[in-house]
């Protein structure tokens, strides 16, 4: 089983050599286990150990999600059985409107912070951000235990991690299709894969006392050009294994039909960039590895070059092709600055941006801010991607901005240029009526897509009981025939990244932060005198977002002679409470404000006693 052992901060050679047996015991065995062989990292078990590790009679199993059931992003879960808890993915959410000035959102894993040393493994089902990208922020809070996941997704997380010096060396366990992992006494993974967008997406079977837990990651099936559902092998093993309970993508449980046929999306894009006039500039998320494989394929069948623009897009491909995905053909890629030095037909850019990020790289196109690539009217810009939600209207403005120069822009609604890499409602209905599993357990997606699954369940011959909905922070007990969600819960709330702050922007700050943009501000200067405790000048009236100070000179003069009156009843013959006089300023011109304009600026005080 894998041990969980104390590790320091320190890394390089120093940290590797501090354990050389373990270590050199440990590589051996991880090779080993590529050639299916069961896996197991060394240990080293005491007897006060196996005293602490053995469950009391009546122990049962736990789910206890903490993000990804209420929001798309923020995967994080947990299964805990006693001393042993094994946490499936660690991801990000990217910002909302209701969480200005936040760079990401991460998981709130106050509940495990105490208990580092039963965590015996986390297990990362693919590389997408939604999944791993809070690995670097919390993985010291979790205790650094063992990362089982696949070397793709390792390698993406290992380059992520050369940002975060301080952070601790990861200590990872490479599994792949068919690794079968001991985590702790009574916890088994069994990996297999799973179609998604990224290469060395893993499902895993959780083999537990009160049955098999089943976890796609995010999947979708592979459908073939006339629109059937293959490669259906893993599907019907699971069936023979009597799964327990099933932990499903519910992302796209709301889509008609079965997922759309990747290779349709590749047909697509062929026939484009054939008949493109100029240069080919395809817009999509950095993480979509196998679409971007396919489109240099193709480039290179048709004798066109490929420039690639952004760093994660870059990296992506870097390590796609050190982990042999691809083998570059010499001058294929090009740099981004010899992109002018051939005839624009023979040129394909691959772009960060399909979001309509600021400062992504096909906004910088687009604005002319790039320093080697200006749109051309014969350009043909296609963006291969979804629309992230809340993204609709930065989206709709790039695609606008872009109309005006261009004359050819394709997007997924024109034409199947895209295929998600989440199972659409047949996808997940057929998968339901071969494994047949005891309970359902919708995750990955807002509450109403996952509300999806009680009536796909149904058509799959399934009860509305079988299916468990559940939400961030809840507790559920499970034994061998129930699943069952308790009282009990845990703090799931978001914890905000902002620069170099984690977690230290609260609610409250947010709340202002809404309410300066809503409402505006407004700030009074005052200058008392210390001794009379008279104002000395006119109160200086600052207002920003709130009203235009030209055309409301009545409305500030107003505010001037409220704030005199406030002073002039304090008592001439004690010192002032400058909080206090904040506090009666704050409500009176605030009730005053409201009254006047039914708004409510920030009303920020600033008292200077001379």
């Amino acid at each position: 089983m894998i041990q969980n052992v104390s590790r320091s901060r320190a890394s390089g050679p120093q940290q590797r050599t501090s354990r050389a047996s373990g270590t050199a015991g440990f590589v051996k065995k991880e090779r080993s286990a590529h050639h299916g062989a069961v896996r197991r990292a060394p240990t080293k078990q005491t007897s006060k150990h196996n005293e602490r590790f053995l469950p009391s009679e009546g122990v049962q199993l736990k789910f206890i999600p903490l993000g990804g059931l209420e929001e798309i992003g923020r995967n994080c879960s947990y299964f805990e059985y006693g001393n042993e808890i094994v946490i499936v993915d660690v991801g990000i959410q990217f910002p909302e409107e209701a969480t200005p000035g936040v760079d990401f959102i991460i998981p709130n894993v106050s509940s495990l912070e105490n208990r580092k040393k039963d965590i015996r493994a986390i297990i990362l089902t693919h590389g997408h951000f939604d999944h791993i990208a809070a690995i670097h922020y919390l993985i010291e809070k979790l205790g650094n235990p063992p990362i089982l996941t696949s070397p793709f997704t390792k390698a993406i997380v290992e380059k992520r991690h050369e940002e975060f010096p301080n952070a601790p060396k990861l200590n990872f366990i490479t599994v792949k299709n068919g690794s079968k992992i001991p985590i702790s006494e009574h916890l088994t993974a069994d990996f297999f894969s799973v179609g998604h967008t990224i290469p060395e997406a893993l499902g895993f079977i959780l083999n537990t006392p009160a049955g098999k837990m089943v976890n796609f990651g995010d999947f979708r099936l592979d459908i073939d050009a006339n629109g059937k559902p293959t490669n259906l092998d893993i599907f019907y093993r699971l069936a023979e294994e009597k799964i327990h309970s099933i932990f499903i993508d519910s992302t796209n449980s709301d889509s008609p039909g079965f997922s759309a046929s990747e290779r349709v999306v590749e047909e697509n894009l062929n026939n484009i960039l054939k008949n493109a006039r100029g240069r080919v500039i395809i817009a999509t998320f950095s993480s979509l590895v196998d679409r971007l494989l396919a489109i240099i394929k193709t480039a290179y069948q048709l004798g066109r070059k490929v420039a690639i623009n952004g760093r994660s897009m870059k990296n992506n491909l870097d390590i796609a092709k050190q982990l042999g995905y691809f083998k570059e053909v010499k001058d294929q890629i090009i740099p981004l600055e010899d992109v002018n030095k051939f005839p624009d037909e023979k040129i394909i850019v691959l772009t960060t941006g399909a979001q309509g990020e600021s400062n992504a790289g096909l906004m910088k196109i687009v604005s002319g801010e790039h320093k080697s690539i200006r749109l051309k009217e014969h350009d043909t810009i296609v963006f291969s991607s979804s629309v992230v939600p809340g993204n609709e209207r930065s989206v709709q403005f790039l695609q606008d901005n872009i109309a005006r120069q261009v004359d050819e822009v394709y997007n997924s609604k024109f034409l199947d240029i895209h295929a998600s890499g989440h199972a659409h409602r047949e996808d997940i209905k057929l998968i339901l009526e071969i494994i047949k599993p005891k309970f359902v357990i919708p995750i990955h997606g807002y509450y109403f897509k996952r509300k999806s699954l009680i009536k796909i369940s149904r058509e799959a011959g399934m009860s509305s009981e079988q299916v468990i909905m559940m939400d961030n922070g809840e507790v559920a007990e499970v034994t061998e025939n129930t699943f069952k969600i308790t009282q009990e819960k845990v703090p799931s709330s978001y914890v905000m990244v902002d620069g170099l702050g984690v977690g230290d922007v609260e609610e409250v700050v947010l709340r202002d932060r809404l309410n300066l943009a809503q409402e505006g501000m407004v700030v009074a200067v005052i200058a008392i005198d210390r001794r009379s405790n008279r104002v000395l000048k006119n109160p200086d009236i600052i207002s920003r977002g709130f009203i235009y100070i030209k055309e409301n000179q009545e409305m500030l003069e107003e505010i001037r002679r409220k704030i005199r009156a406030i002073i002039s009843r304090m008592p001439a013959n004690q010192e002032i409470d400058a909080d206090y006089l904040k506090t009666l300023i704050r409500e009176q011109i605030g009730q005053f404000l409201y009254t006047k304009t039914k708004r409510r600026p920030m009303i920020l005080p600033v008292v200077i006693e001379l």
